[in-house]
């Protein structure tokens, strides 16, 4: 069975909302993040945990996939308890919450585990997640604590 690829394209904060679902629980390094100020681009690589491959079914095994999450149109990125200079320290990837501002411009939070957040100024929600390569299994399956 050929698996295809997951490639998604936000416009709206609607749409947001369901790549930051897709993208709960990955994991990337402070090194996978590049921003590209002349070209307005943001980028991030991450390790995504394949939710939508556990729903299928209860005798998948957990898989993760290599993803690239591209913001286009990108005015100013801002950082807070990201050591940007650690290039191997880990990042948990916990949402993305957006807001039209003021100004019309959006700002976009990328939100990781022990407060560590990335913020992106952008002119338009203009963002792609998009599955690179072949998944591979995973024995770890994250677990979230009910509040």
């Amino acid at each position: 069975m050929v698996v295809k690829n997951l490639k998604l394209i936000a416009k709206t904060e609607e749409d947001i909302k369901v790549v930051s679902a897709h993208l709960q629980d990955s994991i990337l390094s402070v090194a996978d993040i590049a921003n590209l100020k002349k070209n307005k681009i943001f980028l991030m690589q991450l390790n995504r945990f394949m939710w939508e491959d556990v729903e299928k079914g209860v005798f998948r095994k957990n898989k993760r996939i290599r993803t690239v999450l591209k913001f286009d149109n990108v005015l100013k990125v801002l950082s807070k308890n990201i050591k940007q200079k650690k290039k191997d320290n880990f990042l948990d990837f916990l949402a993305i919450e957006t807001i039209k501002m003021p100004d019309n411009n959006y700002e976009m939070k990328i939100i990781f585990a022990g407060d560590s957040i990335i913020r992106i100024i952008a002119e338009v929600i203009e963002v792609t997640l998009d599955d690179q390569g072949e998944a591979w299994d995973t024995k770890n399956k994250p677990k979230h604590q009910v509040i």
